[in-house]
């Protein structure tokens, strides 16, 4: 991936003032920074349930309406957060939501277990694919429309080889693009997550799946594009070796064409 990596925020983080103001005198803690600078924070509830706020800088490009618009269409078949408000200032935009049980799939106790992390992961993207009712999803998520946002890309300029993952800089814009321009037939039709990164699954203390977060880039797409990012992350969060044991548990079986398309395509951008 490129060096803009994920993760927890800086010491020091600064609490942008709409989130201070929904805190209303409770306090905020920073819990994480995605690749284009957004940042979410929680906030105890207070009688009313944690809460988990998410900004957007202005200008960052974040859309986190496109996303409270997934979670309430998803809600209704799987375990998502529940949208509690949202809204946009000159500064950036704010998505609210109610927080959901259990831990990230990155967090010390499961990083020190990763196999029953993995299975967890692995259980809760089936589930995700197989509740969800392709038919009457209204997103697409789908190679044709991702390469539309690639073209775009490419001709202003945004497309920098210097900040993919190693697997891919080395091909040079010309030669990724040419990879990416036939993609490969559909194995199955589902609504993918988006973003099946392991810091998205939530796990209980017992290792069972809980639920998802960050669904904004959910919709319609072959199974490969989040299987194909899912078992990558792994390496990532948990070391090497863990794709095959994602697969199994999930019930398929390695596909090395598709997975090698869709890294690449995500390596790309949208």
């Amino acid at each position: 991936m490129s060096g803009l990596l994920s993760g927890p925020p800086p010491a020091g983080t600064e609490v942008p003032a709409a989130v201070a103001r929904l805190a209303a005198s409770r306090p905020v803690r920073p819990v994480w920074r995605n690749q284009l600078g957004g940042l979410t924070f929680e906030i105890p509830g207070g009688g009313t349930g944690d809460r988990f706020v998410k900004w957007a800088p202005a200008g960052s490009g974040l859309d986190l309406g496109r996303e409270a618009t997934r979670l309430r269409w998803a809600r209704p078949f799987t375990p998502v957060p529940r949208v509690v408000d949202e809204g946009a200032d000159e500064h950036g935009g704010w998505l609210v939501t109610e927080a959901l049980p259990g831990d990230s799939a990155v967090v010390e106790r499961w990083r020190a277990d990763p196999g029953r992390a993995v299975d967890a992961i692995a259980t809760g993207l089936r589930r995700l694919h197989d509740a969800l009712p392709v038919d009457d999803c209204p997103f697409s998520w789908s190679a044709e429309d991702r390469l539309a946002v690639v073209a775009r890309l490419d001709a202003t300029g945004r497309l920098d080889p210097a900040r993919w993952h190693s697997d891919h800089s080395v091909l040079g814009r010309r030669e990724a693009l040419a990879r990416v321009s036939a993609p490969p037939p559909v194995d199955r039709l589902v609504v993918c997550h988006g973003d099946p990164c392991a810091p998205n699954t939530l796990i209980g203390r017992d290792g069972t799946w809980l639920g998802h977060v960050d669904l904004g880039s959910l919709g319609r797409a072959d199974r490969w594009a989040d299987l194909a990012v899912a078992t990558w992350s792994l390496t990532w969060n948990y070391g090497p070796g863990w794709d095959r044991r994602l697969l199994d548990a999930y019930g398929v079986e390695p596909d090395l064409e598709r997975t090698a398309y869709y890294r690449l395509l995500w390596d790309l951008g949208p």
